[in-house]
């Protein structure tokens, strides 16, 4: 049994080039940490957070150096504590078995890249639920896919991104459903050559860069279940910059991750509605609002977002072993390539059997929700 992991490791390879895989697109689009092994499972990490600082509009000259403005310095949490694993039973018996068929190499190759597949979908899932869940703001209407007629939502979304202070360095992502993706194709100004300035999308059908942006598809884009949330209206105006929202009248649910409009703008939800009160994310209202101002509550959605690889951290890992190692007796190290995550396989001997094994301790964070911008679909 020894070493045959390595033995195998080039069947891995090629079945993961072979076995049916989604789409991914936001893993590769945010920052991923895979060096988090001064955090165990369920530590704090924290991260600061500065706030803008007071604007003096002048200064009085004195031989006494001013003692300067109180500045308060806020922090984030994050903690590993979701864990993905795959274990894959091999007796002695069920191997000859399938040596006299497909062969045990071909079948546990597929069976790996199964396991990476299942665990892969699972993560960018939890990227892009914790990418729209924090987004600022929003643009598109829901329940119509974007992309209909044109593909002005890229340059929207950007003027979101901008306007929040993201850098426009060639580092933010769009990521889209492929129905989305299919919207977009079709578009025929993208087509034709000589106005896309190269034939890659109508040839290849590669969703090029826009207006800056890297657009990518993903099976793993949220469809989010609008809350019941009507006829509320605004409980005391508004002031660019709050992120705190008070209703009355009204009836129904309004959710963490629903879309409202107060106003020309669209914001997502940080935290439900409860005693009146709801709270949006980070930059809060950018255009001040009157009392008893209508809210309205976008309905179910797809939940296309558009962030800066700074905005989200994917923190990912094996799980530790023991001081001396445990009771594996082989171990291989395979990167998925259709992610680029790097998974540990581990193989375990017992009594006529075998045991195979993928465990990936993660978790996700928003830190920036600045530079995060929804498109509904």
């Amino acid at each position: 049994m020894a070493n045959v992991l390595t033995d195998l490791a080039a069947d891995i390879y090629k079945a993961a080039d072979i076995v049916g895989r989604e789409q991914v697109g936001a893993i590769p689009s945010v920052t991923i940490n895979s060096g988090s092994e001064a955090a165990a499972q369920g530590d704090t990490v924290r991260s600061h957070q500065t706030r803008k600082p007071t604007l003096n509009a002048s200064v009085t000259p004195s031989m006494t150096i001013p003692e300067g403005d109180d500045q308060t310095v806020d922090n984030k949490t994050f903690s590993l504590n979701k864990i993905a694993n795959v274990q894959i039973p091999w007796t002695g018996e069920d191997m000859k078995h399938v040596n006299n068929g497909s062969g045990f190499d071909t079948i546990y190759g597929d069976q790996i890249a199964q396991a990476m597949r299942v665990i892969t979908n699972q993560i960018e899932a939890d990227v892009n639920v914790e990418a729209y869940k924090n987004s600022s703001r929003n643009i598109g209407t829901a329940g119509t896919t974007p992309f209909g007629s044109n593909f002005d939502s890229v340059a929207e979304l950007r003027q979101i991104l901008v306007d929040n202070g993201a850098p426009m360095d060639g580092q933010s992502t769009l990521v889209i459903n492929t129905a989305a993706g299919t919207k977009l194709r079709n578009l025929a100004q993208l087509q034709k050559a000589n106005e896309a300035g190269g034939s890659q999308l109508l040839r290849q059908g590669t969703l090029l860069d826009l207006q800056g942006i890297m657009i990518k598809e993903s099976a793993g884009v949220q469809a989010h279940t609008a809350g019941t949330g009507a006829s509320y209206l605004l409980n005391g105006a508004l002031s660019v910059g709050d992120t705190t929202v008070t209703v009355d009248t009204g009836s129904g649910t309004i959710l963490a991750g629903d879309v409202v409009t107060i106003g020309n703008h669209k914001y997502t939800v940080k935290t439900a509605l409860g005693g009146g009160t709801f709270t949006i994310g980070e930059v809060g209202i950018v255009e001040a609002a009157a009392d008893n101002l209508a809210i309205t509550v976008a309905g179910d959605r797809t939940a296309n977002v558009c962030f800066h690889k700074n905005a989200i951290e994917l923190a990912v890992r094996p799980l530790e072993n023991p001081f001396g190692g445990d009771a594996a007796d082989d171990m291989v190290v395979v990167q998925d390539p259709m992610s680029g995550l790097v998974y540990q396989i581990s193989a375990y001997k017992g009594y006529k059997k075998a045991m195979f094994d993928i465990t990936v301790l993660y978790d996700v964070k928003a830190w920036n929700e600045d530079f995060i911008a929804g498109l509904m679909g």
